[in-house]
């Protein structure tokens, strides 16, 4: 009997031991099986918050900077009493001087720590003024910006408080394709407003951001939710809400976060030495295509070719040649050739890493002493990106290089170039305009007017290859067939 008794008690302590468990752990499925937010969103919501900038510009009058009218037209006289006096007066000028205006803009950033540190995207604070945050239960805050780099769209803030509510950060290295997620932030103003998907893709490069590794989502993200935070099912923020592909500047169903590994490396950098410095290789590199794997004796498609070494970089100096294909870096796969810039830009300056390369159908094992990635100006100088126009009588195509002001008003970080002439020929057929920003060829990114220049005399002549513009702000994806 004591026996018994003492059996009933041992599963009456367990059966207590599992229910505090149970109620310790958020419960994160609903009845019918899909996923339960409300208490993430409870406990860490008030640690998101809305980010208000503002920027004093000047109106210049005149037409927009590369625009000009039709030969024969003037703009009309109109009366001061006209609806659209004020509208012609402002942005086509009236002989006078030009004005200055406060430019505001919207965005969302996350507390990481509760003495006041704030974690956002580059491009919502950049050249802005004056930074407000705004919390949950209405404070408002001055901020100052820590730290910003625009290479990884990652910026750090500062404000004046303590005890502030702040999200738990987790890993984007266990993140899997499939795994749901949750975004909170304030798309077009609407402020923490929630939305969850799924993790769609991981480690995907953009043709603006090589160093970083993005996950791609189908979370809705719109206008307003850049530097939100991306929750999993924990609780932990997994990501950065950075960016959309959009051909209408609203959702359709492909978002892009900043891995929260990049941030935190980021942030360490900003808050100890005021900048990020990322390692650097000095190739160009493109994808190894089913064709390309054939003719250098592969049995699969896999590694990054490259197709040109900088003259003066580490990869030069140890002895990397054009048509080597790296297969590892410092002992990590490369698999496709995106894999390769986030590896490097993570390697420590001044570090010696092995690489292992094929050449000539053998394996290769090179030593390369990393140096720190130069500015981007330099970078396009190395590479052969002169500023004066080139043109391809092939394609039937004239490009320059675009200038800072150009880079800003049509937001094009880095690589690409503007297009300045279309003949009749393939690029014509293709559906190339003049006006468009040229930012990849054959599935490599354009990194200038000289690599521009190699890549469109190495274009097969058999098949069509893809080709990637910018229009009117809008990523356009092109067919071009040489024939």
């Amino acid at each position: 009997m004591n026996a018994i008794r003492a059996v009933n008690a041992g599963v009456a302590r367990v059966a207590l031991m599992l229910l505090g468990l149970a109620a310790a752990v958020p419960v994160t499925h609903a009845r019918d099986g899909l996923p339960e937010f409300t208490w993430l969103v409870d406990k860490y919501g008030p640690a998101v918050v809305n980010i208000s900038t503002t920027q004093s510009k000047e109106s210049p009058h005149g037409l927009p900077k590369g625009l000009e009218l039709p030969k024969g037209l003037e703009l009309p006289d109109i009366p001061e009493d006209s609806p659209l006096y004020e509208f012609f007066r402002r942005f086509f000028g009236d002989g006078g001087e030009a004005e200055e205006f406060d430019a505001q803009s919207l965005g969302s950033g996350f507390i990481i720590s509760s003495d006041g540190y704030i974690l956002t995207n580059h491009h919502v604070v950049r050249s802005a003024d004056e930074v407000v945050v705004r919390l949950s239960d209405r404070r408002e805050f001055t901020a100052e910006v820590v730290g910003s780099d625009e290479r990884s769209d990652v910026a750090l803030l500062k404000v004046k408080a303590t005890d502030l509510p702040t999200v738990k950060l987790g890993t984007s290295a266990k993140l899997r394709v499939g795994e749901w997620v949750l975004a909170i932030g304030s798309p077009f103003g609407f402020d923490y407003s929630a939305t969850a998907g799924i993790v769609s893709a991981m480690g995907r490069s953009l043709p603006s951001e090589n160093y970083v590794p993005f996950i791609q989502t189908d979370v809705a993200i719109n206008p307003g939710n850049s530097g939100g935070p991306l929750f999993n099912l924990e609780g932990e923020v997994v990501g950065v809400n950075s960016q959309i592909y959009s051909r209408t500047g609203g959702f359709m169903g492909l978002s892009f976060a900043i891995p929260i590994d990049v941030a935190v490396d980021v942030v360490d950098q900003l808050k100890g030495q005021g900048r990020v410095s990322r390692g650097w290789l000095g190739v160009l590199i493109q994808d190894v295509n089913r064709e390309l794997a054939e003719s250098f004796g592969m049995d699969r498609p896999r590694g990054a070719l490259v197709a040109r070494v900088l003259p003066g970089s580490p990869a030069g100096e140890a002895g990397f040649v054009v048509g080597d294909i790296v297969l590892e870096f410092d002992g990590k796969p490369v698999v496709q050739s995106s894999d390769l810039p986030p590896i490097v830009g993570k390697a420590r300056v001044g570090a010696r890493a092995p690489v292992k390369v094929l050449r000539e159908g053998k394996p290769v094992v090179l030593s390369v002493t990393i140096a720190e990635l130069p500015e981007e100006k330099e970078v396009r100088a190395r590479s052969g990106g002169s500023g004066g126009p080139v043109t391809d009588s092939r394609l039937g195509l004239t490009v320059q290089e675009l200038t800072r002001e150009q880079r800003e008003e049509l937001e094009v970080k880095d690589g690409g170039v503007l297009v300045t002439q279309v003949a009749d020929g393939p690029a014509h057929r293709a559906g190339v305009r003049q006006g468009d920003v040229l930012l990849m060829l054959n599935g490599v990114q354009v990194k200038g007017t000289g690599h521009f220049r190699e890549l469109a005399g190495g274009l097969p002549s058999d098949r069509s290859v893809p080709l990637l513009v910018q229009r009117r702000g809008n990523p356009l994806f092109l067919a071009l067939k040489l024939r």
